[in-house]
């Protein structure tokens, strides 16, 4: 069975592939990123098709998206929580500059959660029009 360090593998070596990285996602699996919320953007994406087109929306903006260096912090054989950073153009020429604290849950082989914080003042700066001046009052 597919572990936890195996699926964060996947997730992070393949992020650029919407249909792959969507599919190792169980039925109800999800992606939750809390504080999106606060981007006027959804927080959680369940479901394989939802999180595909999540992934390929944000493909949209940064076309060469890919995780340059995954730090694992605390493992088990079916959680994981670490660290992955990306450095990177968006499609307009801003810097887009993240790192991700994040944990996943597997279970069956799949991923039931991944849930990630990111700073979302580089986000906006990166992703939304007008950069921070866009984010919700």
């Amino acid at each position: 069975m597919v572990n936890a360090r195996e699926l964060l593998h996947a997730y992070t070596t393949n992020i650029g592939n919407a249909e792959y990285a969507a599919s190792l996602f169980a039925e109800t699996g999800a992606i939750e990123l809390p504080y999106l919320e606060s981007l006027g953007l959804q927080p959680r994406i369940e479901g394989p098709e939802a999180i595909r087109e999540f992934i390929s929306g944000l493909l949209e903006h940064v076309p060469d998206f890919g995780f340059d260096e995954v730090q694992v912090m605390i493992e088990t054989e079916d959680q994981i929580f670490g660290e992955w950073s990306v450095e990177r153009t968006t499609v307009d020429g801003r810097p887009f500059s993240q790192t991700y604290a994040g944990r996943l849950v597997a279970e069956g082989g799949k991923i039931k959660l991944l849930r990630e914080s990111l700073d979302l003042v580089r986000a906006a700066r990166a992703m939304l029009p007008g950069g921070v001046t866009d984010i919700p009052a």
